[in-house]
C-alpha cells in the first residue's frame, strides 16, 4: 500500500502542475488583443472543460493502474504466500520455554510426535491466514479498478467528439 499512496501523491502532484501550467496558458491567451473577448471567453472555458477532463482521466486511470498492481500482487500472494515460517527446532525451543515459564497447573511433556503434529497445525494455520490476506487485499484491489474504470470510460467517450 506504501507504493500505491506514493502513486496517489505523485498523481496530485501532476494535477497541481497542470492546473499551473492551464492558469498561466490562459492568462497568455487573455492578453492576446486580436480576439474579441466573447471569442476569448468561449476559448478559455473550452480549455478549462478539456485540461478538467483530462485530469479526471488521468486520475482515475492512474486508480485503475494503481489498483491493477495491487491485485496482481494480492493474486501472487494468494498462489505462493509467504514462505517463512519458524523452523521445527525453534518450535520445539519455544514450546519447552512456554513450559518451563509455567507455575500451575503442571506443564504436559509432549512427545516428539505431538509436537511434529502441533508444528504442523501452526504452519498449515499460518498457510490460510496468509492466503485469508491475500484473498482481503485481491477484493479490496478490484475496488481500486471496478470503481474509477466506468467514470474513466465516461470522459474517454465524451472526449472522442471533441
Amino acid at each position: 500500500m506504501v507504493g500505491f499512496s506514493l502513486i496517489m501523491v505523485l498523481g496530485i502532484a501532476i494535477i497541481v502542475v497542470v492546473l499551473v501550467i492551464a492558469g498561466i496558458a490562459l492568462s497568455v491567451r487573455s492578453h492576446n488583443r486580436n480576439e474579441e473577448p466573447t471569442e476569448q471567453k468561449e476559448r478559455g472555458k473550452g480549455m478549462i472543460k478539456t485540461v478538467y477532463t483530462y485530469l479526471i482521466l488521468f486520475a482515475t486511470l492512474m486508480m485503475t493502474i494503481g489498483g491493477s498492481v495491487a491485485a496482481f500482487m494480492a493474486v501472487a500472494d494468494l498462489l505462493a504466500p509467504q514462505s517463512y515460517y519458524m523452523s521445527f527446532e525453534e518450535y520445539k525451543r519455544s514450546q519447552s520455554y512456554d513450559k518451563g515459564m509455567e507455575t500451575t497447573p503442571p506443564a504436559v511433556v509432549k512427545t516428539e510426535e505431538q509436537l511434529k503434529a502441533d508444528y504442523q497445525t501452526m504452519v498449515n494455520d499460518e498457510k490460510n491466514r496468509s492466503k485469508e490476506r491475500a484473498l482481503n487485499s485481491l477484493i479490496k484491489s478490484f475496488g481500486w479498478i471496478v470503481i474509477p474504470l466506468p467514470v474513466f470510460i465516461y470522459y474517454q467517450r465524451r472526449l472522442r467528439p471533441e
